[in-house]
């Protein structure tokens, strides 16, 4: 780990969720999908949550999504030049109800704000790659900015 890139703990690869984890390595983030009604379903889990159908298959969603809520994390016991930092709920485009809890990057504080159109980007640490959020929208991007 470097110095620039903050203290993250690692998650548990399992065979379940590796094309979670492991997705990003191809630049893709990955979820399990029914077969029978086509529900995107996350977090992992043995059944749909709609069908109760058991047939599940991986599929990339295109890692384009919303903020729909988000908060400043600081830790004034922690000295450091990135805090403080956004984390945020976004909700993937694919589906009403798709949503994962991330970190925002490649942005300004003041450009954080609710319904700001975000894309996926990865960040590697050891065999894991952490989906983050950075803005749709080139302008809003800080450039050289490293990954909170």
């Amino acid at each position: 780990m470097s110095a620039e890139q903050p203290f993250r703990v690692l998650p548990r690869v399992t065979e379940e969720n590796a094309h979670f984890w492991r997705g990003g390595e191809q630049g893709q983030l990955q979820f399990l999908r029914c077969s029978a009604c086509r529900t995107w379903i996350h977090p992992t889990s043995p059944r749909c949550p709609e069908c109760l159908g058991k047939g599940l298959v991986v599929e990339s969603a295109s890692g384009r999504a919303t903020v729909l809520t988000y908060t400043f994390n600081h830790q004034p016991w922690v000295p450091s030049a990135d805090h403080p930092y956004p984390i945020a709920i976004v909700e993937l485009e694919e589906q009403t109800g798709l949503r994962l809890m991330t970190n925002l990057v490649n942005l300004s504080n003041e450009d954080v704000a609710i319904g700001l159109a975000v894309r996926v980007v990865f960040e590697q640490r050891e065999d894991v790659w952490f989906p983050l959020f950075e803005p749709a929208d080139a302008a809003l991007r800080r450039v050289g900015a490293d990954p909170a």
